[in-house]
């Protein structure tokens, strides 16, 4: 491998795991280090208590990217915000800092740390096969024709694998499985990633003690606002954990308390997934300690360790 670009290291971690302060504190201690946030929902304009975003007094201080790209009711895919993050890592660079990729969101962080070659959208193509899901069987017996790879690596019965794998395949006239080896398959390090860890115990207290503020700090009236802004909620926007429970309540009537015990609890069960993902990849060097992850990153940043590799 070569080096090439610029300097850029990752943290990586579970929802509550502490990450986005340490990463703050880094970048103002470092001074020429921006913080890339790898997110699939900080990219909504106006979720901000319940994405965790950085105040607008953070990013007096620090420069963020990757935040506020686009309003509520758009869609945003894996390909936008990968191309959205090759941008801001040459504007870093080109003003001679290092970026510190930051996130809990496991797909975006391997699209951008990973290089991913990620098919496009094909939405005529997309709905032609979604009214052909009756047939679930005929379509899995139809990939499997085509692209036989793609179709071993999936369940039969698993709609919305096979319906996207067949949209990229028909609409992109390639098979599925040539845009890459799949999400199970770790090269070489391309991005040090530092993973932080933190104990369950100490996680679920955090994510319930962190939703009960979000709510004192006005997250209802938050979610309120976004949804009756023009165009609504996206498809995406609304799957945010924590909005989509509190969506009911403003939607449908449900009690607010039993939403709220709800969102915290889909939020812990979200940390746990996140956790799988990540202790999947061999590549990520975990560190319980705060400071320790800290003191390597900053090893990293310092070193020709640092620099992306391809």
């Amino acid at each position: 491998m070569r080096n090439h670009g610029g300097p850029a290291v990752a943290l990586v971690g579970t929802t509550a795991s502490g990450k986005s302060a340490l990463a703050h504190q880094l970048c103002l201690e470092q001074g020429d280090v921006s913080i890339l946030c790898v997110d699939a929902m900080t990219v909504y304009r106006g979720m901000d208590l319940g994405t965790a975003k950085p105040s607008l007094a953070q990013r007096d201080q620090v420069s963020y990217h990757l935040v506020d790209l686009i309003e509520p009711s758009e869609e945003f895919t894996l390909y936008d915000y990968q191309q959205a993050a090759r941008d801001a890592l040459v504007e870093i660079w080109q003003l001679g800092g290092a970026a510190l990729y930051v996130g809990g969101t496991g797909l975006y962080g391997r699209a951008v740390l990973d290089d991913f070659e990620i098919p496009r959208q094909y939405p005529e193509v997309r709905a032609a096969l979604e009214e052909r899901c009756a047939d679930l069987a005929g379509l899995y017996e139809e990939l499997a024709r085509l692209d036989p790879l793609a179709a071993s690596r999936m369940e039969p019965t698993n709609e919305r694998r096979i319906v996207r794998a067949l949209e990229v395949t028909l609409g992109s006239g390639r098979p599925f499985s040539s845009y890459g080896p799949g999400l199970r398959t770790y090269g070489p390090v391309r991005v040090i990633q530092v993973g932080l860890r933190g104990d369950f115990a100490v996680l679920d207290d955090r994510i319930e003690r962190r939703f009960r503020e979000w709510m004192d700090q006005g997250l209802l009236d938050e979610v309120r606002a976004v949804a009756q802004r023009r165009g609504g909620l996206s498809r995406t926007a609304r799957q945010a954990v924590g909005y989509r429970e509190l969506l009911r309540h403003l939607e449908q009537g449900e009690d607010l308390e039993e939403c709220v015990r709800d969102a915290i609890t889909q939020s812990k069960r979200l940390a746990r997934r996140q956790r799988s993902w990540f202790a999947r990849d061999p590549r990520i060097e975990w560190f319980d300690d705060v400071p320790l992850a800290a003191k390597r990153l900053v090893e990293v940043l310092n070193s020709p360790d640092g620099f992306v590799r391809d």
